[in-house]
């Protein structure tokens, strides 16, 4: 791939992307799909299938899924599957409805008395095959983490215990709009979240 200053051009129609752009959840989900479609045709076992379906969730760049592609096509076919891959700006409605109700839930399960527990069960199901579930129930995750540790702390003074309520009232409402936005296909991060699970 020629480049001008250092920068590799933008990849044109059917061309594989440079190796270090980093990859969108859109991008993941189509490789899961191409994944679980190969896995339903048997053309590899559980265990295969688990380490392919892990390496795409977790992949942060193009080349990481690309020998995805590669142990499923062949090196020839991967230009070809990369193009026929839909950029999600052209996908109004990426996200399958359990998926957004999955993220929904993550969010509102700390609500009715699961404020870490209800987000990490989510992530450690729903979250293994869906990105989308994966994205809301790590953000929900984070923010109850966050929220309980400073339910611990700010007790030791007294201005935190003036201000614990207020933090638990705030939770709430954002623990709501989280929800919806999940439902809604929303991209929503909490504010003043510590995140300490990737």
């Amino acid at each position: 791939m020629t480049t001008m200053a250092g920068v590799p051009k933008t990849p044109g129609p059917g061309q594989v992307p440079p190796a270090h752009l980093r990859v969108t959840n859109q991008d993941r989900e189509n490789v899961v799909e191409h994944v679980k479609a190969a896995y339903a045709e048997g053309r590899f076992d559980k265990l295969e299938f688990d380490d392919r379906l892990e390496r795409a969730m977790t992949a942060r760049t193009h080349g990481d899924l690309v020998p995805i592609m590669n142990e499923l096509y062949g090196p020839q076919a991967v230009p070809r599957a990369a193009a026929a891959l839909p950029h999600p700006a052209s996908q109004p409605g990426t996200a399958e409805s359990n998926e957004r109700l999955g993220g929904a839930l993550a969010h509102a399960l700390p609500i009715v008395g699961f404020p870490i527990l209800g987000p990490l069960l989510l992530l450690l199901t729903g979250g293994k095959t869906s990105p989308y579930i994966r994205k809301h129930a790590l953000e929900a995750l984070n923010f109850q983490i966050t929220v309980v540790g400073a339910s611990v702390l700010l007790p030791l003074t007294f201005v935190g215990i003036v201000l614990v309520p207020f933090i638990w009232v705030a939770a709430v409402v954002l623990a709501v709009v989280g929800g919806v936005s999940a439902l809604s296909e929303g991209d929503f991060r909490y504010p003043l979240t510590i995140r300490l699970v990737k």
